[in-house]
């Protein structure tokens, strides 16, 4: 699985490339770029994002990640992309047509890139992008290209309702439901 171009599902162009392919197990799909990450080319590069601890904490990667690593999530079965390409400062600037339009392109992705989970980080964003607005935290009842759609809390510094150890519990469920836990919680390979 080799990082793609810098299309995000909604076609655009945008300044992160996907980490996708066969071979993917588990998709993390953010709302979208923001600006840190924009510059930097780097997923969930922004300051006080909880992404990166959580995948070591929940024992999806052998050693702390970073942005830096993002490529190296390719041979742990584990691909990144977001529902809208564009970047900036606050999720809540996209707007509902956006999402939609991300939505219904990231469906037709996990089609061909068959991952076994897919797991939306953002659950207004997924309320929005799927026109679901009573869907809730967990796993959801759409099997979209035969995966397994969750929908986990937004790791961003922003999003205040969600306490680090409760990013790293839902990571820790979807990369059980993927197969992809290399080790007790917080411990590495």
């Amino acid at each position: 699985m080799a990082p793609t171009t810098g299309r995000g599902p909604s076609g655009d162009v945008g300044p992160l490339p996907d980490i996708a392919g066969a071979g993917m197990r588990l998709l993390f799909v953010g709302i979208n770029p923001g600006t840190r990450s924009a510059a930097l080319g780097r997923h969930f590069a922004g300051h006080g994002n909880r992404f990166w601890p959580a995948l070591f904490t929940a024992g999806l990667v052998p050693e702390p990640f970073g942005p830096q690593d993002q490529e190296r999530l390719a041979a742990l079965g584990i691909g990144l992309t977001n529902l809208v390409a564009r970047a900036t400062a606050r999720a809540s600037e996209l707007s509902v047509a956006e999402l939609r339009a991300g939505g219904g392109v990231l469906t037709e992705r996990v089609a061909h890139w068959c991952p076994a989970v897919v797991a939306v980080l953002g659950v207004t964003a997924y309320r929005q992008a799927f026109g679901d607005p009573g869907a809730r935290l967990g796993r959801q009842e759409r099997t979209d290209g035969g995966a397994s759609w969750w929908v986990l809390p937004n790791p961003s510094g922003l999003n205040a309702h969600a306490r680090p150890a409760d990013h790293a519990e839902w990571m820790r469920a979807v990369g059980a439901a993927a197969g992809l836990l290399l080790s007790p919680p917080g411990r590495g390979a």
